[in-house]
């Protein structure tokens, strides 16, 4: 959320860096909102000021002896006058919180132009896709022939968009979240989470994920109490410190979970019908990072290649792209996607994306912080998926099967698995 003084000011170039996403930002009816509200704090002030020198007054009056009658019914003349006044306020900063909530956070100048993924912008390829002498199969077909996936018992018991991992297929995907969460913490110095599924319609507002994407969001409602499944573990994590003032001498905060994640893909109508790639329950390992403003950049490359060290140490071909302004998300300034090779479709796939958010989540959940000399200032706010875990099973499946059907493991995994090869008949060797 935005500090409406920070959208008006001029120097800001509000109207414009927003108009890059593609929002539309009306100056005027946010410049009335604001002096509406201002209007209603200088009348709400102005009212209580007299009512305590009208309070004054009567006390004064009492002790001399004097009648009290009549100022008395003008102090409660004015008290309900101030309860209508601040009825009035109430909604005035209602009408302007419900306008700033809607807004998007400002895109970086850096961002590419654009409004989808055709306009990022590659910075780096990292690894060398694999060169097969036979057919690749895809990882549906593949991950079916081997016994590890089955999406027709999913079917069975979901509906579309889940998948059921057995044998060898559920232990590989509980090795790879094993594996990405020794490396995060022991080396990379997160501290493991466990958190909540079900979170608050609060919770989901300090995100960005509320107002704004409901449609996309599963909530439950067991009487009158209203729970919503976590899209991702970025909005249980931040919301850790939502309303709590830190010091500067506790940043970097370094955080991560592997929960399920929750997505009813509203938008992606007939996108990856087939596979993993797009579902509505999909495990991932989450990365959060909360620091000082002036540091939210370097400490997003510093993400970035901690999701980098996934990949790479999994023997992934992957590259690294800028996400076009009117791509990033609601609440991001910059995003890093990272994108891994898929053998079977001939291109690149998001596989992780690596978000600076500034102040913006910080505002809308009130995490605040205060440095050595006492300045006080929102906190900025970071995440990106270090992996998830669907997507990274696609891109093995994909790039390490083997001629016979076979499926070779990554050797970083071998410890976690206890197998180094799935054979073409599923069986772990």
């Amino acid at each position: 959320m935005h500090d409406p003084r920070h959208l008006l000011d001029p120097a800001t170039e509000a109207v414009r860096r927003l108009a890059r996403r593609g929002y539309s930002l009306d100056i005027e009816r946010l410049g009335s909102l604001v002096a509406s509200r201002s209007q209603s704090i200088q009348a709400v002030d102005a009212a209580r000021s007299e009512s305590k020198q009208l309070a004054a007054a009567v006390n004064a009056a009492a002790r001399a002896g004097e009648p009290t009658e009549e100022l008395a019914e003008k102090g409660r003349a004015l008290k309900t006058k101030i309860q209508e006044l601040d009825a009035e306020l109430e909604r005035h900063e209602a009408a302007l919180q419900d306008v700033l909530l809607e807004i998007p956070n400002l895109p970086e100048d850096r961002c590419p132009d654009g409004d989808s993924d055709e306009f990022a912008v590659e910075i780096r390829r990292e690894g060398t896709p694999p060169a097969f002498d036979f057919e690749p199969l895809d990882h549906v077909d593949l991950g079916e022939r081997l016994g590890i996936l089955d999406f027709n018992a999913a079917a069975k018991l979901s509906g579309s968009r889940f998948a059921v991992l057995k044998g060898a297929g559920a232990a590989l995907e509980r090795a790879l979240a094993q594996y990405f969460l020794t490396l995060h913490t022991r080396r990379h110095g997160y501290v493991e989470h466990s958190v909540p599924s079900l979170v608050s319609r609060k919770t989901m507002t300090g995100t960005g994920q509320l107002p704004k994407f409901e449609q996309d969001l599963f909530k439950t409602s067991v009487g009158d109490r209203e729970l919503f499944l976590i899209p991702t573990a970025e909005v249980p994590l931040t919301n850790l410190f939502a309303g709590e003032a830190l010091r500067a001498d506790q940043f970097p905060i370094a955080i991560t979970a592997h929960t399920p994640c929750f997505r009813s893909e509203a938008g992606s109508y007939g996108r990856d019908t087939r596979g993993l790639i797009r579902m509505h329950e999909f495990a991932k390992v989450e990365l959060v990072r909360i620091c000082e403003p002036a540091d939210s950049t370097k400490e997003l490359e510093l993400m970035l290649s901690h999701a980098e060290t996934c990949l790479r140490e999994l023997g992934l071909a992957y590259r690294v792209v800028a996400l076009a302004a009117g791509d990033i998300s609601f609440a991001a300034q910059f995003t890093y996607d990272l994108e891994v090779w898929i053998p079977t479709q001939g291109r690149y796939r998001e596989i992780s994306s690596v978000s600076d958010c500034s102040t913006f989540q910080a505002r809308r959940a009130g995490i605040r912080y205060s440095d050595s000399e006492g300045k006080r200032g929102f906190a900025a706010t970071l995440n990106g998926s270090g992996l998830p875990i669907g997507r990274t099973l696609v891109a093995i499946l994909e790039q390490y099967q083997q001629h016979d059907g076979s499926l070779r493991i990554p050797e970083v995994l071998v410890p976690h698995t206890g197998f180094a090869q799935i054979l073409a008949d599923g069986t772990p060797k």
